[in-house]
């Protein structure tokens, strides 16, 4: 699964943040652990995967992250029609990364 097809099921508008969860779960328990923890921000709503011990856990949290990526509903859309490329959207600003750029790297293979 892509990064962009990950944020497409952020999208969905009938599902619940426990929904969202459950969704990285699946993708993130079949992945080796990433070796540290990565924050998703979608208006403000926080889902952390924290893949530092044996496997990568995931659960909605606004707790502080080895990597932060921030982005808004609108961006997602965008992403997720095609209308905005996602390393142009890094660089434009409208998704924000903070923290280790290298765990930033690892989430497409995470969510393989």
């Amino acid at each position: 699964m892509t990064l962009c097809h990950l944020l497409f099921l952020l999208l969905k508008k009938k599902m619940t943040l426990e929904n969202i969860v459950s969704q990285f779960e699946k993708k993130a328990s079949n992945a080796a652990p990433i070796g540290g923890s990565i924050k998703f921000e979608v208006d403000g709503q926080g889902i952390l995967i924290d893949g530092s011990g044996a496997s990568n856990t995931v659960k909605a949290s606004d707790e502080e992250a080895d990597c932060t990526i921030s982005l808004t509903a609108e961006v997602l859309e965008k992403l997720r029609d095609g209308e905005i490329n996602p390393m142009m959207a890094v660089m434009g600003g409208q998704i924000k990364i903070t923290g280790d750029m290298g765990l930033a790297m690892k989430v497409q293979s995470l969510m393989g």
